[in-house]
């Protein structure tokens, strides 16, 4: 079974908080100064989780909200928070690089820690089917440390089965893949935070 069908919601997002991880605060962050940079209409999370940003885009007046995931309880969850707070709010339960994962183009797509857990090829194929052609794919990629645990040892315990899965892309690597999957690099900036963990932020926009 895949472990991000195993573990339940308040286990990720307790996590996410923790001092020690502090990744929660720091992705809708991301998502919210690329929103307002860019003003986009309409926007696909992948990987949404509860919704984590979700109040963000809602300040950016982002009007169309797409929400990707393969666990029910999480979109059940993200449902329950945020129904109302958009134009047009559509869930979507499904692994993003399927082809069954569909829906109207976005004029922006964030796809942040992700790609640890998913084919590249398959992945970017999907992003630059799923944003518009005058749209932006935003990605978030999670760097190696020396001294810190891709997964960081954590008291909610079922966060440990990811670890034996997750595998962290070179940024240089995945922006060759996207260049062949049809996208051109706007960006690429290193984000590092208090905790020591570091993340690239990719900005992709389609060619």
């Amino acid at each position: 079974m895949n472990p991000w069908l195993e573990i339940p919601l308040e286990d990720y997002e307790g996590h996410m908080s923790l001092p020690a991880v502090g990744q929660a605060g720091y992705l809708a962050d991301a998502l919210e100064r690329v929103a307002r940079e860019h003003s986009p209409a309409s926007a696909a999370i992948i990987g949404c989780a509860g919704g984590n940003g979700f109040d963000r885009l809602e300040l950016a007046k982002v009007r169309r909200v797409v929400g990707v995931d393969i666990n029910p309880a999480y979109l059940a969850e993200v449902r329950r928070r945020y129904l109302g707070c958009f134009h047009d709010l559509e869930l979507i339960c499904e692994d993003f690089t399927s082809e069954a994962c569909r829906f109207d183009a976005a004029d922006l797509i964030y796809a942040a820690l992700v790609f640890e857990f998913a084919d590249v090829t398959a992945g970017l194929a999907s992003l630059r089917r799923l944003v518009r052609p005058t749209g932006l794919a935003a990605v978030v990629l999670q760097l190696p440390h020396r001294a810190i645990e891709a997964v960081t040892p954590s008291p909610f315990s079922s966060i440990a089965k990811l670890a034996p899965v997750v595998r962290l892309v070179p940024p240089a690597q995945f922006e060759e893949a996207a260049r062949r999957a049809g996208f051109g690099i706007r960006s690429s900036v290193r984000h590092g935070l208090p905790s020591g963990k570091a993340f690239q932020e990719v900005l992709l926009d389609p060619r």
